[in-house]
């Protein structure tokens, strides 16, 4: 397809980097050529310097012709004008708007004939609902959820005297004593689809399927004792803690939110009610100390540097805090994952993932994949897929079919019920089938798993 990426920052780059490895033909707008020069220096792709919301420049851009346009820079305005005028100039045209502002949002949603957006993203309110996710299980470093919330892929680090340590996989159903596959494994940050025989070492990243009933069950068995959490410590007052804080003062969690800036903490003291706000920085151990890190049952760094959130995070595990969340705006790197930085969280790659699930249902209508997770640092996918008439080898058992070899069936869910399968399970119409991919080659329906 013909796509418009309208900013050429952290999100629009990891966009193209995706769709141009996916074959799609990428055209990025941009108003700093600097900036175009570098991504054009990266990728396969067609530049245009100016503004994305001008008439001229969409047309220069190809937007007559164009599938699709994705509007992500810095000001929501923009991106509106963007989408809307893309729309004016081509009806048939897609739109994706990143809309960080509640208020847009809102009126995006309640006035459709006046926004004709197809999508629209807020990176920072999803890294929200991700971390209060994580925060209701403290002992998974990620959780990524299917079937309407039946089925999760969590991950979970191998520490020393884990009961996981040098156990082969065909064991594991002896020691967590509930259903769950092991789909992935991050050793030494490259990506193992493993067998049967594969044994589990200290200091892995295994990425479990596992039924979200399931989930209490595999923590207890496992020895990794989880309590409520109480009271969070927030380090940075970016949109990302306000939206996070207004969903965890609804959960009656105790909530504390440090900012250096002034008038930024002043602003949040008056949007948030029940949340302490406090003047400081974060950075400064005795700062930290004076505000009680060490009574935190969960550290949470989100301030805008990638660095000062690690050193928060290693000074929190050094004070024992129970959990950690760092916020990489970057992505994971070799760096942070031979860190303990507990559970990361990156706003772009969230955003992105929801981006590449739309792109990939409007090649494919029908048998299109209804959700798409990056796992294991980018080296594996999970889709999930609703099985329909269209799905070739229904009722066949699994051990009859042949897939292709990076293609493992994770899970299939019938109604209420979900199954870790086995060589003698079937999927039938109306299932939902969870699947994960190592290879290169992209699922855009269940059947390009065959």
């Amino acid at each position: 397809m013909k796509i418009i990426i309208a900013g050429s920052g952290k999100t629009g780059l990891t966009l193209a980097g995706q769709l141009i490895t996916e074959g799609h033909d990428i055209t990025l707008i941009d108003t700093k050529s600097s900036v175009l020069e570098n991504a054009a220096g990266r990728y396969d792709a067609m530049t245009v310097c100016g503004n994305c919301a001008s008439k001229e420049v969409l047309l220069q851009a190809g937007v007559e012709e164009a599938d699709l346009v994705i509007a992500a820079t810095n000001a929501d305005e923009v991106n509106l004008l963007c989408c809307m005028t893309a729309h004016g100039i081509n009806d048939r045209i897609h739109t994706i708007a990143r809309i960080r502002n509640p208020e847009y949002a809102e009126q995006v949603m309640t006035m459709p004939e006046v926004f004709p957006l197809s999508l629209t993203v807020n990176p920072e309110k999803r890294a929200a609902l991700e971390i209060e996710r994580l925060l209701k299980y403290p002992g998974f470093l990620r959780r990524d959820t299917f079937a309407k919330g039946q089925v999760e892929i969590v991950e979970l680090r191998l520490e020393p005297g884990s009961k996981l340590c040098d156990l082969p996989l065909s064991e594991l159903s002896s020691v967590v004593k509930c259903r769950v596959l092991v789909c992935a494994v991050l050793r030494g940050g490259t990506a193992v689809a493993p067998s049967g025989n594969f044994v589990l070492r200290s200091g892995d990243r295994i990425f479990v399927t596992a039924p979200t009933a399931e989930l209490t069950v595999l923590l207890k068995n496992l020895g990794i004792i989880t309590r409520r959490v109480r009271q969070v410590m927030i380090c940075g007052g970016g949109r990302v803690s306000y939206y996070l804080a207004s969903l965890l003062e609804k959960d009656n969690i105790s909530v504390q939110v440090l900012d250096r800036d002034y008038g930024r903490c002043v602003e949040l003291a008056s949007l948030l009610p029940h949340t302490s706000v406090s003047r400081g920085d974060c950075s400064s151990q005795l700062f930290l100390d004076d505000q009680g890190i060490s009574d935190a049952d969960a550290l949470i760094s989100l301030t805008g540097m990638d660095e000062t959130n690690m050193i928060i995070s290693l000074y929190a595990k050094a004070r024992k805090v129970p959990q950690i969340i760092t916020k990489l705006s970057r992505g994971g790197t070799t760096i942070a994952d031979s860190l303990d930085l507990g559970s990361l969280i990156c706003p772009k790659e969230l955003c992105s993932n929801d981006i590449v699930r739309y792109v990939r249902a409007m090649q494919n209508q029908t048998g299109a994949a209804i959700s798409v997770h990056s796992i294991a640092d980018g080296q594996a996918e999970a889709v999930e897929f609703l099985v329909d008439s269209s799905t070739r080898n229904c009722n066949i058992p699994l051990k009859k079919l042949k897939t292709k070899n990076n293609v493992l069936i994770a899970s299939i869910t019938r109604g209420s019920q979900t199954q870790i399968p086995n060589g003698d399970s079937f999927f039938q119409e109306g299932d939902t089938v969870v699947v994960v991919t190592s290879g290169r080659g992209v699922l855009k329906q269940i059947n390009d798993i065959f």
